[in-house]
């Protein structure tokens, strides 16, 4: 799954458009498509976006002992 998929399925799923969000962003909407079309985005804006969707955005390490560092 892309970065650009996995975004418009939060957006699809938090009941906004694309245009909403990148408003709860402080971003242009062309701002936002350009981002969305390069799929780079650092690990701060990944949970600026999930805020503004309403979510909680996890990543880190899972490790087999189930210790999970984020």
């Amino acid at each position: 799954m892309t970065a650009r998929q996995l975004i418009e399925m939060g957006i699809a799923y938090a009941g906004i458009t694309n245009s909403e969000l990148a408003r709860r962003l402080g971003w242009s909407p062309q701002l936002l498509n350009k981002r969305l079309n390069t799929g780079k985005f650092t690990v701060e804006e990944w949970r600026t976006i999930a805020q503004a969707l309403g979510a909680t955005m996890r990543i880190g390490f899972l490790f087999p002992d189930d210790k999970f560092i984020e």
